[in-house]
């Protein structure tokens, strides 16, 4: 392949996947869409430049202008999450949690956090960001009936094995923790509290769900490209004024894990923080009840949900089982939901070991269909064309044609200071 076929099927590849998920109903819990102005934001002069530092105290000339910015946002986000420290430079969820783990921990410290099987994101663990650091990781029992931690069980193993650092939250995450009764053991033995909010931070933010640095945790960690709808980066957050933690925290960030933070990215989301103040409440709680609305769409249909008893969800995720533990039967449902048009991801349900061939799971997010609008009469909608695809097994291009022309009326991003295209123009 010469530079120019190079060129060409990449601008190909690039174009046919906007046009896969304009037509798709996409249901990823982790992704979401950029609204017009935070598109713009990121598509400035800042791209490629470099501000290592803070405000006013920078390492190169001509920041002065994204000075402006990024003190704008540092004011914003401490608003946005009613807390007395922010850095807003992380790159991802994932490199927040690498420089909180760097603050907060030293080689060889003991940590608890969730394991992968049961929720727990890859960065938690040996194969992540747990390993990087060289730290010795202990996993909290799990009730696999609410979905959360065994409280009595997790603080029997916090109290045992006192560790530096206690771990909270998941990247699959129905419900709130009992996170206070666990910080406080935590605390008890000495402990750090931690609590990674990538997948819930926009629900946190919006008073939808517990709020980790009023419940015991002494920072949260978190995406801003998920229920918080700005562009892929990170925020690293603590209500603490213990000026060495916060010192700490910077540094971990620069020079700790980023040099160059993509400034770009940090000014979609300045832009993105101003857009949630305006409707992040609304959108948060639509988000939840699109959720809650969809899993009892898809049990009427007949699916297994996840949680039936406590109204299936209380955040932006929905959990449907499709066959037994590891089966495969999640993974195969996944490539035959995409066939028909609905984008989801596989996921291992409590009982499955093989992460990649094995998931017996589905794990479904609200947050995109409900910034293009979809309400729950909309979910209904979407349970049917589940049902079509999964348990009818109608033709899948059948299938794929009647999403695309009611995927069409949902183009328009909204709780957004400025409405406008979802998807890129073709």
């Amino acid at each position: 392949m010469n530079p120019s076929q190079q060129v060409d099927a990449v601008m190909k590849a690039s174009t046919a996947s906007g046009r896969h998920y304009r037509d798709s109903i996409p249901m990823i819990a982790s992704e979401n869409i950029l609204s017009p102005l935070v598109a713009k934001a990121i598509q400035g002069d800042l791209h490629g430049r470099y501000a290592e530092g803070l405000p006013g105290k920078r390492y190169y000339q001509g920041c002065d202008d994204f000075d402006t910015i990024e003190s704008i946002g540092i004011d914003s986000a401490k608003r946005v999450f009613n807390c007395q420290f922010a850095n807003i430079q992380s790159t991802s969820g994932t490199v927040s949690n690498m420089g909180a783990l760097k603050a907060l921990t030293k080689p060889g410290d003991t940590i608890t956090a969730v394991s992968t099987a049961d929720g727990g994101h890859i960065s938690h663990h040996p194969m992540g960001a747990v390993g990087m650091r060289g730290l010795n990781l202990v996993t909290y029992p799990w009730d696999e009936e609410r979905m959360e931690p065994d409280v009595d069980a997790a603080s029997a193993i916090i109290r045992s094995e006192q560790p530096e650092l206690c771990l909270f939250g998941q990247s699959v995450i129905l419900f709130p923790i009992q996170l206070q009764e666990l910080a406080d053991v935590a605390h008890e033995v000495g402990a750090r509290v931690m609590y990674d909010g990538a997948h819930v931070l926009g629900l946190i933010a919006g008073g939808e769900f517990q709020d980790p640095l009023r419940e015991g945790a002494d920072v949260m960690t978190g995406s801003s490209h998920k229920t918080f709808p700005g562009p892929q980066g990170g925020f690293l957050l603590s209500d603490s004024e213990e000026e060495s933690l916060q010192k700490k925290l910077n540094n971990a960030i620069f020079p700790g894990v980023c040099s160059s933070y993509h400034l770009h990215h940090v000014a979609g989301k300045v832009v993105a923080m101003a857009e949630f103040e305006a409707h992040g409440e609304q959108y948060a709680r639509d988000i939840v009840a699109n959720a809650r609305a969809l899993g009892s769409a898809l049990a009427e249909e007949g699916f297994d949900v996840i949680a039936e008893e406590r109204n299936f969800t209380a955040s932006h995720q929905i959990l449907t089982r499709h066959g037994g533990p590891d089966s495969g039967a999640g993974k195969r449902a996944a490539q035959r939901l995409e066939d028909c048009g609905i984008i989801t991801n596989m996921n291992m349900l409590p009982g499955d070991t093989k992460a990649m061939s094995g998931p017996s799971g589905l794990r479904l997010g609200t947050p995109e269909l409900t910034r293009i609008g979809m309400g729950a009469n909309e979910m209904i909608d979407v349970a049917k064309f589940f049902a079509r695809s999964l348990l009818s097994e109608e033709n899948p291009e059948r299938v794929k044609s009647d999403i695309a022309q009611f995927k069409s009326e949902f183009q328009t991003v909204k709780y957004a200071i400025q409405e406008g295209p979802a998807y890129p123009e073709m």
